[in-house]
């Protein structure tokens, strides 16, 4: 998908509602941007809290586990339970 927009004084652009809806933009969004073989690249960077609840599972791990981590961590910190 591809449109043409212009962009505005002080650099702004208008992302159509289309191109936007379709990559998960909303207001708030922050966009990594950078530049490749001279193009412009935008990323949407989604909220943590949204890609726990609702972004691709990759990882699995037990309740046991996260304990086993949590207590190695507070007594290396001199908080052990």
């Amino acid at each position: 998908m591809s449109r043409l927009v212009r962009v505005s004084r002080k650099n702004t652009i208008y992302i159509p509602k289309e191109i936007a809806e379709k990559v998960g933009i909303t207001e708030g969004t922050y966009l990594e941007i950078r530049v490749e073989g001279g193009r412009l690249i935008m990323i949407p960077i989604r909220d943590p809290f949204w890609l726990a609840l609702k972004g691709p599972k990759f990882a699995e791990s037990t309740v046991e586990e996260v304990e086993k981590i949590s207590e190695e961590e507070q007594g290396r910190y001199g908080n052990s339970p």
